[in-house]
């Protein structure tokens, strides 16, 4: 299993960081020009990764102000989770830790765990741009 991780602080309430993740639809704000083809609901979304592959996700859980998963809708050229969790953080606002879960073999890793490292750090900053 390849973990890839990428973790930011923003200033806004927890609340506020959740509300806006747990709608798919606010998420095509947050992805990087080589993504297209972006269709949403508030629970689910079908994109292309260029020279990739097509996505569709779905939200499997939701746990209120704390953790959000998605998984494929459709049959995804490997398994993938993607997960965001927020937390209070010390300075009153919010640490969103997004973590991307992939069943990769070894040609599979060496080819795409940079652009999902890419993909998760573009995330993250874009969220923490976003909700100022």
């Amino acid at each position: 299993m390849t973990i890839i991780e990428s973790t930011t602080e923003i200033n806004q309430p927890v609340e506020a960081v959740y509300a806006f993740l747990s709608n798919l639809n606010n998420h095509q704000q947050l992805m990087p020009e080589n993504i297209y083809n972006w269709s949403s609901t508030e629970d689910e979304a079908s994109f292309t990764i260029q020279n990739m592959a097509k996505l569709a996700i779905k939200i499997n859980t939701r746990i209120e102000n704390q953790e959000l998963t998605a998984i494929p809708s459709e049959k995804a050229p490997f398994d993938v989770e993607l997960k965001w969790n927020v937390a209070p953080n010390a300075n009153g606002g919010t640490t969103a830790k997004h973590t991307i879960t992939a069943d990769l073999n070894m040609m599979m890793k060496m080819l795409a765990s940079g652009p999902l490292q890419k993909l998760a750090d573009h995330q993250t900053s874009k969220l923490a741009e976003m909700l100022v």
